[in-house]
């Protein structure tokens, strides 16, 4: 069956003609090469400053030196910002188009509430600390809060809809978020425990959680790239998806699961950070129009060049120490996002 086409809405023409507009070639290109710059000063910037040709040396030809060792010493939190901003980037992207809802993002189905609510309880119950076992608590948490999410939204009386799975994750979100409050005001131990990996950081995940996670990653974005085209016929409305062919119920799930997948696994490695999944998916539309075929791969890379930035201007605001970049996030991200929503207008998705 053929791809349905990118949705069009009237105004496309005239705000094309307003804002900037590249290739879909050409924005890859652009996004690239923003990754390979963010990379490259990830791994230089930090408590210490790392020369350009120091990092190149790390390398090909490492000696020891203390500038080689500080950039060593980057490479998990580097890759950590790449796979979670890709992730985050992506799950975005998928939300918005699944549930045609531009404001949505990887939290409309609970997926930050549930592994955070999981994360409370192996601390309060079981006395979990180890990071690697914080990351299966979170990442079960998400998988458990979009599965019950979208069970609900199911056995509603219309389907699992745009409409039911907004509601089913806000229910499922209020629930998960009273019950972590509830624990949080009587055990002060856990509320210490908690906060650090509450509030966002690419410092917590090690090569080992890394590669135990990393699995995850892949199947999620091979089932967001399987998807992605089915994603304009679904902007257009399930009635007219099922007219182009889609099944629309077996789409919809297919990028569920693969929302669980990134987005639960980024949360687990970095904890719940905002804006990315938002934010990003907006400026990409901005650049190459409404086909998700080309949004997603996009939403990719800018996700992963944004979350890079952040946490670098994070460090460089608090040198010598560090502010976590969940921090950075939502000063950056909510200006950026309000002047997204200003400039875009009539784009649709």
């Amino acid at each position: 069956m053929p791809l349905a086409p990118a949705p069009t809405s009237p105004a496309s023409g005239s705000e094309a003609r307003r804002g900037v507009r590249l290739s879909p070639t050409w924005a890859l290109v652009v996004c690239l090469v923003a990754l390979l710059v963010a990379c490259a000063l990830s791994l230089a910037l930090g408590a210490r400053i790392v020369p350009p040709d120091a990092v190149w040396d790390a390398f090909l030809h490492p000696d020891g030196s203390t500038d080689q060792a500080a950039v060593l010493a980057r490479v998990p939190t580097t890759i950590t910002g790449l796979l979670v901003g890709a992730a985050l980037g992506v799950g975005g992207a998928l939300m918005q188009g699944m549930a045609r809802n531009p404001l949505a993002d990887p939290g409309l189905l609970g997926v930050n509430a549930g592994a955070s609510l999981f994360v409370v309880l192996g601390m309060t119950l079981f006395g979990w600390q180890a990071p690697l076992v914080i990351v299966w608590c979170a990442l079960a948490g998400a998988a458990v809060a979009v599965v019950v999410g979208y069970g609900a939204a199911a056995a509603s009386p219309g389907g699992a809809t745009p409409v039911t799975l907004a509601l089913a994750g806000a229910a499922v979100t209020a629930i998960a978020t009273a019950v972590i409050t509830g624990i949080l005001i009587v055990d002060q131990s856990t509320l210490e425990s908690f906060r650090f990996w509450q509030v966002g950081s690419l410092t917590a995940a090690s090569i080992s959680s890394l590669a135990q996670l990393g699995g995850f990653l892949a199947l999620g974005a091979v089932l967001a790239v399987a998807c992605s085209g089915r994603l304009n016929a679904l902007a257009l409305g399930d009635d007219v998806a099922r007219g182009l062919g889609v099944r629309v119920g077996a789409s919809r799930l297919t990028a569920v699961l693969a929302v669980v997948l990134l987005c639960g696994t980024a949360t687990a490695l970095a904890g719940p950070i905002g804006f990315v999944g938002l934010a990003v998916p907006h400026a990409v539309r901005l650049l190459v129009g409404s086909d998700y075929r080309w949004i997603v791969p996009l939403s990719a890379t800018a996700g992963a060049t944004f979350l890079l930035v952040c946490d670098v201007i994070g460090r460089i605001l608090a040198r010598p120490g560090v502010l976590e970049v969940g921090i950075v996030t939502g000063v950056v991200g909510a200006p950026t996002f309000i002047a997204l929503l200003r400039r875009r207008k009539a784009v649709g998705l």
